[in-house]
């Protein structure tokens, strides 16, 4: 089994942060998406939307898109407390708060940062204007974190979760737009530091340094 990566790209970190919660390790193969090797035939025989990361199962079964492999390990090594949920009622609360996240901040993250630095402009249309305009909808959603950390400690409740992760992984990114976390969004601000603090993702944070 092997997971293929670039480890500092965001859905690659949101795996592996998730894996280091759950004291998961598995193989990982760099992959130079920068240099476009995800483009290659070879990698694209391994991922249906030629991105990282994959999951290489042994028998050659793979695995794309951040969420769905993180949920296989969480099926595949069953724990409690479940980052994805132990109850009904949390599951659902996870699974809506982390597609919040996902589908509000950091898939409109990505889109500004693409748009905006041209990064990928050899191989996709690059408008800046809608790299503004992702990035001004990425600005305003930040309340709706803000006041949903004002009664909770975590994203989706009182217990962390995949939520959390993401929504990590989101802040991070943050800093590559010039968006920060100042003193207008402090329940943000409070998590982070907490989250920061935890064990798997010191560790994992440690091998990228």
């Amino acid at each position: 089994m092997k997971i293929y990566e670039q480890p500092t790209a965001p859905s690659a970190l949101r795996v592996s942060l998730f894996l280091a919660e759950m004291g998961i390790h598995v193989e990982r193969v760099n992959v130079d998406i920068r240099g476009g090797e995800n483009l290659n035939e070879s990698f694209q025989a391994k991922s249906l939307n030629n991105k990282i990361p994959v999951l290489e199962l042994d028998d050659g079964t793979t695995l794309c898109e951040s969420i769905a492999i993180c949920r296989y390990f969480a099926e595949q090594y069953p724990a409690t407390p479940s980052l994805f949920g132990d109850t009904p009622l949390e599951r659902a609360q996870v699974e809506m708060w982390q597609r919040i996240v996902e589908l509000q901040g950091l898939l409109v993250g990505f889109q500004a940062f693409r748009n905006i630095t041209g990064v990928y402009k050899d191989r996709e249309n690059c408008v800046e204007a809608w790299g503004n305009e992702s990035k001004d909808r990425l600005i305003n959603f930040l309340p709706t974190l803000n006041r949903q950390l004002e009664n909770c400690p975590y994203i989706a409740g009182e217990k962390y979760s995949i939520a959390d992760i993401t929504t990590y992984v989101l802040v991070k990114f943050m800093a590559y737009l010039d968006i920060r976390l100042d003193d207008t969004l402090p329940n943000i601000q409070s998590w982070y530091t907490r989250v920061s603090e935890h064990p798997a993702i010191q560790a994992v944070l440690g091998e990228q340094t």
